[in-house]
């Protein structure tokens, strides 16, 4: 199991990126966090003055999700796909295309949650439409934005964790 607190990053093969990282929390609630709009807003991308403005997730089967972030300059992203495959609480596969991308194409993202002795470890596995564009996002700051995110959400987890007891 990897270090809580530590992202992984590894490009197998030509076309993928996989990241893990554990937390010290059940792997529902590490679900929960990576599921439910109100918690996601709490983590995902919030950092550096970046605010997830609109988080919208129909969490079925061809349902679709949002997200916007803002800037602290007024700057927007947004990116959005639709789930293919849904095994709660253990696998999560989705699309993913940014409005306006910085690599060619989108992809498929594969998240999986496994719990051993109270502690979940995420992977996420990203396959790209073509080898250029995941070399593209390996040369962007998706790592260091990635573990800003996991970072904040250790806190959101702790949160969690102690309103539980």
């Amino acid at each position: 199991m990897p270090n809580i607190g530590t992202l992984q990053v590894i490009a197998p093969g030509e076309r993928d990126i996989v990241m893990t990282r554990a937390f010290n929390a059940p792997r529902q609630l590490v679900w929960d966090a990576h599921t439910q709009p109100e918690l996601v807003k709490r983590w995902l991308g919030v950092h550096n003055g970046w605010a997830l403005d609109v988080c919208d997730i129909d969490l079925r089967v061809g349902g679709t999700y949002r997200y916007v972030w803002r800037g602290p300059d007024g700057q927007e992203m947004g990116m959005g796909g639709s789930f293919l495959e849904i095994n709660s609480p253990a696998k999560l596969v989705a699309t993913e295309r940014f409005d306006q991308s910085w690599y060619p194409g989108g992809a498929v993202d594969t998240t999986e949650f496994t719990e051993r002795d109270g502690r979940t470890t995420v992977t996420i596995t990203i396959h790209y439409d073509s080898r250029d564009a995941r070399d593209a996002v390996l040369e962007s700051p998706m790592e260091q934005g990635m573990a800003a995110g996991y970072d904040a959400l250790d806190g959101v987890l702790l949160t969690l964790t102690r309103a539980e007891r």
